[in-house]
Order: structure tokens, then C-alpha cells, then sequence
């Protein structure tokens, strides 16, 4: 049975197969998470990244790691907030599937997710995590390979509101 994990940590530092990544749509590195991860990778992912062609909303692209600890950084391209009525829940679920399918096809057994599109793109923590916590813990069941998940949390309350998400959700397996 997998493991699911809350953690605080910067995720630039995780020994995982994969670490995932809140990108922009040009995969182009920025600010926040998607801006240490760029630093700390090195300039190579940028070249990589940018041959990719970009990423819409709601997908996930694969890249190798380069200088970070984690063999892999999955680009996961979350929405906006606009309140809610911009299918903002459906996009953020597509996030999450698809950088766990993405980790079962390379077969990675440990990944980590950052809280996508909760910094500068606005979307409520609280909703977030449940999405995040619903479709993990789905596709655990969908892609068996996978044995490990961290949603890695910078702050307190970040960190309470997936655990929270973990409680409430009856993940007997979280920690």
C-alpha cells in the first residue's frame, strides 16, 4: 500500500524520483516554487523546458532533474483562481492525474508534490488540498507502481490544510 505524506520542506532538496513543480504555461521558470526549482536545477532544465514547446492548463510535463536531488521534475501547469467559475477544480484534478500518470509510465515509485497553484495563483488552500488529496489518492489505485507521495508545504498553514485534507478524505495511510 502507498504512502501518503505531508511534509514541510523546500522541495528543491528532496531525495524522490520526481518532484512536481507549479509551472507556467511557457515552462519558462518564474517565480516562487517554479523559480527555485529552475535555480536549483540549473540552466539546463530551462533549455529543456523550453524545447518542450510549453504546457497548457491542466497538463504535466516530464523533464530529468539535472542538479537537484530528484531524478525528475514533473511541470504541472495549474489555473488561475477566478473564483471558482472557471472550471478552476476540474484543470487543478488534471494536474494531479496527469503527473501521476506521467510518474507510473517512467515506473518512479516516490513523488512530490508541491500546492499547485496556491502561491501567486491565487486558489484557496483549503480547496486546493482536497482536490490534491481526492485524485492522489485515486490514481494510487490506478497506477500501483507509485509508493510514495509528499505534498511538500512551505508554512504552517499549508501544512495544516493538506493534512486536514488527509483527515477528512480517511487516508488511513497518511502520516
Amino acid at each position: 500500500m502507498a504512502t501518503i505524506e505531508v511534509i514541510q520542506a523546500d522541495i528543491t532538496t528532496l531525495s524522490v524520483d520526481a518532484i512536481v513543480n507549479a509551472a507556467n504555461t511557457r515552462l519558462a521558470g518564474g517565480g516562487g516554487v517554479d523559480g527555485a526549482v529552475h535555480r536549483a536545477a540549473g540552466p539546463d532544465l530551462l533549455v529543456e523546458c523550453l524545447a518542450l514547446g510549453g504546457c497548457p492548463t491542466g497538463d504535466a510535463r516530464i523533464t530529468a532533474g539535472y542538479w537537484l536531488a530528484a531524478r525528475h521534475v514533473i511541470h504541472a501547469v495549474g489555473p488561475v483562481w477566478r473564483g471558482g467559475d472557471a472550471n478552476e477544480a476540474g484543470l487543478l484534478a488534471s494536474c494531479y492525474r496527469r503527473s501521476l500518470q506521467l510518474a507510473a509510465e517512467r515506473h518512479l515509485h516516490s513523488i512530490a508534490f508541491s500546492a499547485i497553484s496556491c502561491g501567486i495563483y491565487g486558489y484557496p488552500v483549503d480547496q486546493a488540498a482536497r482536490i490534491a488529496v481526492g485524485e492522489v489518492s485515486a490514481g494510487l489505485r490506478r497506477h500501483p507502481v507509485i509508493e510514495l507521495v509528499q505534498f511538500c508545504c512551505l508554512g504552517d498553514s499549508v501544512a495544516s490544510a493538506y493534512r486536514a485534507a488527509l483527515t477528512g478524505h480517511g487516508s488511513a495511510n497518511a502520516s
